[in-house]
C-alpha cells in the first residue's frame, strides 16, 4: 500500500483551508450577526464554485446527475448550511482555539456512521486513533 496517495493531498489541503476558515471566520463573525455571516459566506462559496465548475467546464454533470444523486447532494446541502449556521454561532461565543476542535469532532462521527451505514470497516488501530481524536479534541475543549 502506497504511504502517500493522490486523496491525502487534498485532504491535507482541506484541513489547512478549513483551519483558515476557522481564524478568518473568527475575525469576521467579531463585527456581524453570525448568521448573516454564514449567509454572506455561502454567497461567495456559492459564486466561487459556479465560477470554477464553468471556468473549467465541468457543468456537463449537472445533466448525468440521478435522482437519487440529486436527493443527497441536496441533502447534503442542507447538512452544510446548518453545520455553518451553528458553527458561525459557535464561533460568535466562543474562541476559535476551542470551537474548532470540537467541530472537527465531526471526522469521529464520520467514521462511526461509513461503518453503521456505507458499511466501511476500521482495523482496531483505525478506531483508536478515532477513539484518540475525540479525546483530543475534548481536551482542547476543555482545555
Amino acid at each position: 500500500m502506497a504511504i502517500w496517495n493522490e486523496w491525502l493531498t487534498w485532504a491535507l489541503l482541506a484541513a489547512f483551508f478549513a483551519a483558515m476558515t476557522a481564524i478568518l471566520a473568527k475575525l469576521g463573525v467579531a463585527e456581524v450577526n453570525a448568521d448573516f455571516a454564514a449567509f454572506l459566506r455561502t454567497i461567495v462559496v456559492m459564486v466561487a464554485m459556479g465560477l470554477l465548475v464553468y471556468a473549467t467546464g465541468k457543468m456537463h454533470g449537472a445533466s448525468t446527475i440521478t435522482a437519487k444523486g440529486a436527493i443527497f447532494l441536496v441533502l447534503s446541502g442542507l447538512a452544510t448550511g446548518a453545520s455553518w449556521l451553528c458553527y458561525f454561532r459557535a464561533l460568535k461565543l466562543g474562541p476559535a482555539s476551542q470551537v474548532a476542535p470540537v467541530d472537527k469532532l465531526s471526522v469521529v462521527l464520520v467514521v462511526v456512521l461509513a461503518a453503521l451505514f456505507l458499511g466501511e470497516r476500521l482495523s482496531l488501530l483505525g478506531w483508536a486513533g478515532a477513539g484518540m481524536m475525540a479525546l483530543g479534541a475534548i481536551f482542547v475543549a476543555l482545555g
